[in-house]
């Protein structure tokens, strides 16, 4: 990335409440102006989200609220949402109370307390103005009505990445400019989902699939969407450019379930020969791109109570899809069908042949309390789900024996008594 931290001299923010009011004015100019044309709802919600934070950040606020019950109850949120943050480095943090408790902002104030803590702010002396108002636009740009693929998706997978980050072989190697881009891209990572997986785009004739040519269709987008957002924001404007953007790229086309394989050969190899070396960029990046599909993919991995959620929302996606296409008469993906398949099945799929053998590697490589804690759970609900599904299948069994049963004595009551039948 060749930021050059070292030649950065330690610079200290200070915020001015009266230059936050201008940016954001000068902000809504630009959206509202007439000259450019119709007002898109994304910028309209932009603005607002913008403007809830100059209001409600304590930060920044400097003044009382107007209402001081809701100042109270502000004060209250935040105070909760703040004690969640001071542990967001554990594994059985609970993005959906976390996301209850931001308003719905998770992935903004998760994001921002990590650049925070890492002290990213001040070494790449980014604008907190502009990083604000950069992780907003990420958070509006994922589409809140997927129930899977949505920013709080984007919220879990970032502080599983922080998880990793934190791991003794990474936090010891790890430099300031592989940090900025292993958050970057696990916040970045499914920007603007459409709720559909590739194939459906391409059987559909869809133009992104036209675009990147039926190739990691969805990845490509969703990278190419976050240049776009850092361009727009100019977060990074004052940093050289050099290869960041492709480096960004890299690991989020790492995360295409399609090249699993490829990803997870090669890591094995490594392993088996040993001859992973931290201190070489090229070994750090591909040990990133491993970390971020490990956190894209963690929640089988998760406490049994979370997982189970997490695993009902990506299947009621997948399930929604199928409906589409069965609806327009497509193909009907076999996934995606509710009425051939079931969450217990999924998930016991999934995991078995793609969480399973990336964390088995993952574990060689990073043997810690972390990793044995994830195997566990992933072991635990695994059964959980092989458990539950062979309970709905002998429901069904005897079920369906009742019925037989059933109907085999309304059979028999139907027939005449042999001595009335007439000669």
């Amino acid at each position: 990335m060749g930021c050059c931290v070292s030649s950065m001299s330690a610079h200290s923010h200070r915020f001015a409440l009266v230059t936050v009011v201008g940016v954001a004015t000068a902000w809504q100019a630009q959206i509202l102006s007439c000259s450019a044309g119709p007002v898109s709802a994304r910028n309209v919600r932009r603005l607002l989200s913008f403007q809830r934070y100059l209001h409600s950040s304590r930060f920044i606020r400097g003044i009382p609220a107007s209402n001081p019950l809701g100042y109270i109850l502000d004060d209250d949120y935040t105070g909760q949402a703040k004690l969640m943050l001071e542990k967001v480095g554990n594994w059985n943090f609970d993005m959906f109370l976390f996301d209850r408790l931001t308003n719905g902002n998770s992935l903004v104030n998760l994001t921002f307390h990590l650049f925070n803590s890492y002290g990213l702010i001040e070494l790449f002396q980014l604008d907190m103005v502009k990083l604000r108002r950069f992780l907003v636009m990420i958070q509006e740009d994922y589409r809140s009505l997927n129930p899977y693929h949505n920013a709080v998706h984007a919220a879990d997978v970032t502080q599983a990445m922080y998880c990793y980050l934190q791991e003794p072989k990474l936090a010891e190697t790890m430099t300031s400019c592989d940090l900025l881009l292993g958050l970057l891209a696990a916040a970045t990572h499914d920007l603007d989902h459409p709720g559909v997986n590739q194939p459906f785009l391409i059987k559909t004739n869809h133009y992104l699939a036209a675009l990147y040519k039926n190739s990691s269709v969805l990845e490509n987008h969703h990278w190419k969407s976050a240049v776009g957002l850092l361009r727009e924001s100019a977060l990074l404007s004052h940093l050289p450019t050099e290869d960041r953007s492709e480096r960004l790229g890299s690991l989020i086309l790492a995360t295409d379930i399609s090249r699993q394989n490829n990803y997870l050969s090669e890591f094995r190899t490594h392993l088996d020969k040993r001859d992973l070396c931290l201190t070489n960029g090229r070994h750090r990046h591909f040990i990133l791109q491993i970390a971020l599909k490990c956190a894209d993919i963690c929640n089988p991995c998760r406490p049994w109570k979370l997982s189970k959620l997490w695993s009902e929302k990506v299947t009621e996606e997948f399930f929604h899809q199928g409906d589409i296409e069965r609806k327009h008469h497509l193909e009907v993906t076999p996934l995606c069908d509710r009425q051939s398949n079931s969450v217990a099945n999924i998930q016991i799929g999934f995991m078995t042949y793609v969480v399973e053998p990336l964390f088995v590697e993952w574990s060689r490589f990073s043997d810690t309390r972390l990793s044995q804690t994830m195997m566990g759970h992933l072991s635990l609900n695994k059964q959980g789900w092989k458990e539950g599904r062979d309970k709905q299948e002998a429901n069904t069994s005897r079920a369906s024996e009742e019925q037989r049963t059933s109907a085999a004595k309304d059979s028999n009551s139907k027939e005449l008594p042999q001595g009335s039948k007439r000669s």
